[in-house]
């Protein structure tokens, strides 16, 4: 039997530079509605994986390039939401720079949030979102934030951070990541410390679930 494609879930999309705050908008937008109503993808699960190369030669990818992740299969994932189907995400080691093998099973829920840092550049991808949002925030900010990250969380050492800033993270955001901030319907500065710009975005979704349980 063929599965019906309906209007749910609603995807929203939160773009934005490294270190920009994309997470903590995802998490605050999820902590208001509970998990049971908003579910939180990462862009990141979808690097691709080299598991012919050597951790030396994963190293030297540049994984701010769109050629970096799996769109396709991104795109897919959300197409089986869409159908109100679940999916298995990939697990992905920042360790190791590759995919575990683990998967996280999530089944859709009404809202479902994706955060990436290139998720608007794909024209068919940031179609698929019902409302797109792009956090920006000073390149210096998002830099120290960066360096917080990968030498705290990811084990990285300052000299490696600062080199990939450099060579990568700098050029490629200003390629690629900065030009899609027009295609956004809301450009919030500061990230989730913009009180105001949550307050619209939450009133927004409340409207959003109020249509959905109207029609559930």
């Amino acid at each position: 039997m063929k599965t019906k494609k309906t209007n749910w879930p609603k995807f929203i999309g939160v773009a934005g530079g490294t270190g920009s705050g994309k997470t903590t908008i995802s998490e605050i937008i999820q902590k208001s509605f509970g998990k049971e109503k908003a579910a939180i993808i990462a862009m990141d699960s979808y690097y691709k994986d080299f598991p012919e190369l050597s951790l030396a030669e994963r190293k030297k990818i540049n994984y701010d390039h769109p050629n970096a992740f799996d769109l396709e299969l991104l795109k897919d994932q959300l197409k089986t939401l869409k159908k109100g189907k679940c999916i298995e995400i990939p697990v992905y080691s920042f360790d190791m720079y590759k995919r575990t093998g683990a998967k996280m099973h999530l089944c859709p829920t009404p809202i479902v949030i994706v955060e990436g840092i290139l998720l608007f550049y794909d024209e068919e991808l940031r179609n698929m979102f019902d409302i797109k949002i792009f956090v920006d925030a000073d390149p210096d900010v998002r830099i120290i934030r960066r360096m917080q990250r990968d030498v705290l969380e990811r084990e990285r050492t300052l000299e490696s951070v600062t080199k990939q800033y450099l060579n990568t993270v700098r050029p490629m955001h200003i390629q690629f990541v900065e030009p899609t901030k027009r295609f956004a319907d809301l450009i919030v500065p500061r990230g989730g410390r913009n009180k105001i710009a949550m307050d619209i975005i939450i009133s927004k979704i409340k409207s959003l679930l109020k249509e959905y349980k109207k029609k559930n």
